[in-house]
């Protein structure tokens, strides 16, 4: 049976992981919400992490960054000997995003260097991952296919059926550096259209990741997508 735990909960069954968690006040707010509710049964001096998923944005990256180091290298059982790193996954890599605060705030890429960074000073062998967001061309492989679905079939004169393939994609995103760089990597049949609504805010294009199209807002570049469209 594979247990699925969120790092709150795993860390709740190790009395003294994080030597500073009676400072904060969230966390002990967590716990006394946690003793009323039943934990699922785990048993942390034998059964090993099999893997990491970190899929949002961490709250509290003093203590998680001491968490999955304490998993990542004791071969999944923290507070053992340094052993082999089990499998590490990033559900996104974005340094920064656009948030309500005027200048962006740092992401899970950040919070992957910081990890990374400390992981490396601790165990003898760098941190191995894996991620899954933007750029990853996977992302946009993965959006091609399922959109393909939506795509009429047709039959050839040989009677074998088959679909239309999209003459362009279209990619809408703030960020250079994960928007725009993912679709020129994936290629073609993707159009990037970069917009001025977040991270990026240049007069010219972006110097090291440019767009096919550069637009100050989204519905500018839903517009000019119906307009070629249409035309097309």
């Amino acid at each position: 049976m594979v247990s699925i735990l969120s790092l709150d909960e795993y860390a709740s069954y190790f009395e003294n992981i994080d030597p500073v968690s009676q400072y904060k006040r969230w966390t002990t707010r967590q716990i006394s919400n946690r003793n009323s509710h039943s934990l699922p049964v785990y048993n942390i001096s034998s059964e090993r992490v099999k893997g990491a998923f970190v899929a949002s944005d961490p709250v509290d990256w003093g203590r998680d960054i001491q968490v999955l180091c304490d998993i990542l290298r004791s071969r999944g059982l923290p507070g053992q000997p340094n052993g082999q790193q089990p499998p590490l996954y990033f559900a996104a890599d974005d340094l920064e995003y656009q948030a309500a605060f005027p200048t962006e705030r740092l992401g899970m890429g950040a919070f992957r260097i910081a990890l990374e960074s400390v992981f490396n000073r601790v165990h003898h062998c760098p941190l191995e991952y894996v991620s899954y967001g933007k750029p990853n061309p996977f992302v946009f492989r993965n959006a091609e296919a399922i959109l393909s679905q939506f795509l009429p079939s047709y039959v050839d004169d040989n009677g074998d059926a088959g679909s239309h393939s999209s003459k362009t994609l279209h990619m809408i995103g703030d960020n250079p550096m994960v928007d725009v760089k993912g679709a020129k990597q994936a290629g073609h049949p993707w159009f990037s259209i970069l917009t001025r609504t977040g991270v990026f805010k240049g007069v010219d294009n972006h110097a090291e990741f440019p767009a096919d199209l550069v637009v100050d807002t989204v519905e500018e570049a839903v517009e000019y997508i119906l307009t070629r469209e249409l035309i097309s």
